[in-house]
């Protein structure tokens, strides 16, 4: 995995599945995270290889619920992004899908209560020694790059001396939100502060907030000076953000997603929950379409509504689900 120069999808809750992720890589993107993921859910699944469609599974035992699919299309550029506040959990986690990923990030910044009441995400933040022992742990262990994702402390000093200590741990990468845990994302993104990081550490960062057109990729870039570029609500709007030919019409986006999510057998629920998040910036889900996806019952509704019932028949035809 190389971190200078690369355009990144984030990770999303919900939204960072196999198909949104193979549609991201589709349009450019050189890097794409998945949706974080519990230790304590993916320690708990086994490793199948599902042989009707392709991919690799990860299955909750007892459930059959599928908490990770991968596939070997986006082996050398998927990154498996945990939740987790605990060392041993963590490499237990990392050691079930190292073999089937690029790398392995830990997130330390997501501001929500579920992740930081269990001691998650920005949690970490002011655990620094936690930080230390869960990074050396992973970085010991395994044989594929280890990064993590942060967000800015209360003052500038703070954000680079923690930047500073994470490096020391020898992770590949830093990749650096730029807002604080209790910023809004209507808050601009604070791109001076990713510049000190980035003037104080030799390791790759890569910088995230406010890319919301491919022209943001280089401002931001230069701006910060760092190596790589992440973009989140930007990707969901328009996946072909990463395109540098500009990005397509929206719906031959979603149409897209659609398909790609029939050709990997997505979960319905996360299908639709991605559709919606889609069309919020441009839409409203009380209008015809929103309406509509909420009472689809299955990848055949989803497919009668896009029109892309050929599709879903010829998939069906060659694969049954």
């Amino acid at each position: 995995m190389e971190y200078q120069n690369k355009l990144v999808l984030a990770p999303m809750v919900r939204v960072g599945t196999l198909p949104f992720r193979l549609l991201a890589a589709h349009y450019g993107a050189d890097i794409t995270y998945g949706e974080e993921i519990i230790d304590h859910r993916l320690i708990k699944c086994e490793r199948r290889v599902n042989e009707v469609i392709g991919s690799t599974d990860f299955v909750e035992k007892g459930t059959e619920s599928v908490v990770f699919r991968t596939c070997l299309e986006e082996k050398n550029h998927v990154v498996f992004q945990v939740g987790t506040s605990d060392a041993v959990r963590a490499l237990t986690a990392a050691q079930l899908v190292c073999k089937d990923i690029a790398a392995f990030d830990v997130n330390m910044g997501c501001p929500k209560s579920f992740s930081i009441s269990g001691g998650m995400g920005a949690a970490l933040l002011s655990k620094p020694d936690l930080i230390h022992d869960i990074l050396t742990t992973l970085k010991r262990n395994l044989d594929i790059p280890v990064t993590c994702k942060i967000r800015l402390l209360k003052s500038p000093q703070d954000t680079v001396e923690l930047a500073r200590r994470i490096e020391r741990t020898g992770v590949s990468a830093l990749t650096v939100h730029g807002r604080k845990v209790a910023d809004r994302p209507r808050d601009p993104a604070k791109w001076n502060e990713i510049a000190d990081i980035v003037a104080a550490l030799s390791i790759p960062v890569i910088a995230n907030g406010d890319v919301f057109e491919y022209e943001d990729f280089q401002r931001i870039k230069v701006a910060t000076g760092a190596s790589s570029v992440m973009v989140a609500r930007g990707a969901l709007w328009n996946a072909s953000i990463f395109s540098p030919n500009g990005k397509l019409p929206w719906e031959d986006v979603k149409r897209e997603y659609l398909r790609k999510s029939i050709s990997w057998d997505n979960d319905v629920k996360s299908t639709k929950q991605t559709l919606k998040e889609m069309i919020m910036h441009y839409s409203c889900l009380e209008l015809p379409e929103g309406k509509a996806i909420n009472k689809a019952c299955n990848l055949a509704d989803l497919a009668k509504l896009y029109g892309e019932e050929k599709y879903y028949q010829s998939v069906r035809g060659s694969c049954l689900f």
